[in-house]
């Protein structure tokens, strides 16, 4: 086709809602066009290198032994019952009834059509190992939908799934997956980093994604250059500094006036970071969460979602706080009722942090998890 009649459009200047460089660059390349929030049309142009992609990434998944099937969408919501995920997905995922009013859900992944399918044409463990892998549309109800192509409504994913004998061979199909991931990155001219990273819904015991060091990226990673090790921020072990020594002293209440965050304190009662107890407040599937952190440490959401096992997690503003009766600026959990409250191990073990009195314009000083408040 002559380049005369393609239909492309491309724009000197990106959108003001388009917010990373990637996003901005796709839309003024004219790659793609944005239907809603989340919902994006491919141009011919931008279809072209989407099919180019596919094509790279089916090559490598025949070449590691993988073999292509192709899975509804729209799955019975009883599959997502049985297992358990129904509830575990929340309002992320998309629910309707048909004219019967038999209810389905447009498919977020496949884990379980996927076992569905195994369970009826594999007969014996002669059968095994096999890996299974589609290219197929998945929907996920995102609450803030961002970063063009990041984070859709509906989305194209290339998902794997090996069945397996025994461990041995489970690291053995988990192996070749990995090397054609590589291969597939390569092949794409994209370099990539390997990391440990969180299995988030999905589920598992291990989990890698590659990662590519950009500024403008969303997530953070954590990469040693020396020893080797990488990991995403919301996987990472870490060594923490450690806290100030010294035992218990008695609390004593004072008065702390327009002293409303951590480096407040640390200018005006001589202390360090690492002697102060952080309050940061969140709902969990709704209800209020109050964490209690030593100052000089930030929570890891993710983290704090696996520790309570919650569906939907959010950081309160400071209306949302008030409402739960908590003090922002002078909140504490000494003496804290009627919720649940999280004490991270680095408040657990320091002794003496200046925490907040829950009155604006007062602290605590010598506050000590177990005598002065629990989590």
């Amino acid at each position: 086709m002559r380049m005369s009649r393609l239909l492309l459009k491309t724009l000197r200047e990106a959108p003001a809602d388009a917010d990373l460089p990637s996003h901005k660059l796709l839309i003024r390349a004219g790659l793609v066009s944005q239907l809603a929030a989340g919902l994006y049309s491919f141009t011919p142009l931008g279809w072209k290198v989407f099919r180019r992609l596919e094509a790279i990434i089916r090559e490598e998944m025949d070449g590691a032994g993988a073999q292509e099937v192709h899975l509804p969408a729209l799955h019975p919501i009883e599959v997502w019952e049985k297992s358990g995920r129904a509830a575990a997905m929340g309002e992320t995922l998309f629910r309707l009834n048909d004219r019967k009013e038999h209810g389905f859900a447009l498919g977020p992944t496949h884990e379980e059509v996927i076992s569905d399918l195994a369970g009826r044409t594999i007969q014996s463990y002669r059968d095994l190992p096999v890996t299974l892998y589609q290219i197929q549309t998945k929907f996920r109800d995102e609450p803030r939908p961002r970063g063009g192509l990041i984070r859709l409504r509906e989305f194209t994913m290339k998902d794997a799934y090996s069945f397996d004998t025994g461990w041995y061979t489970l690291d053995a199909s988990y192996d070749l997956a990995f090397e054609a991931y590589v291969r597939i990155f390569q092949r794409a001219g994209v370099p990539v980093i390997p990391v440990a990273a969180d299995s988030g819904a999905i589920g598992g015991k291990d989990s890698q994604e590659f990662i590519f060091l950009t500024p403008n990226g969303e997530d953070e990673i954590l990469l040693c250059p020396s020893c080797g090790y990488a990991a995403n921020a919301e996987k990472a072990d870490f060594r923490r500094p450690p806290a100030v020594p010294g035992e218990p002293a008695p609390m004593e209440r004072i008065a702390t006036p327009g002293q409303k965050t951590i480096d407040d304190l640390v200018a005006n009662l001589g202390v360090e970071a690492r002697q102060t107890c952080k309050a940061v407040f969140f709902r969990a599937d709704g209800k209020p969460v109050f964490v209690a952190i030593r100052g000089d440490l930030d929570v890891n959401e993710v983290k704090l979602k696996n520790t309570l096992k919650a569906k939907d997690l959010e950081a309160m503003d400071e209306r949302m706080a008030r409402a739960a009766g908590l003090v922002a600026g002078s909140a504490s959990a000494v003496g804290l009722t009627g919720m649940t409250i999280v004490a991270d191990s680095s408040a657990v073990e320091a002794v003496n942090l200046v925490a907040g009195a829950n009155e604006d314009g007062f602290h605590y000083t010598n506050v000590n998890h177990g005598r002065d408040w629990k989590g």
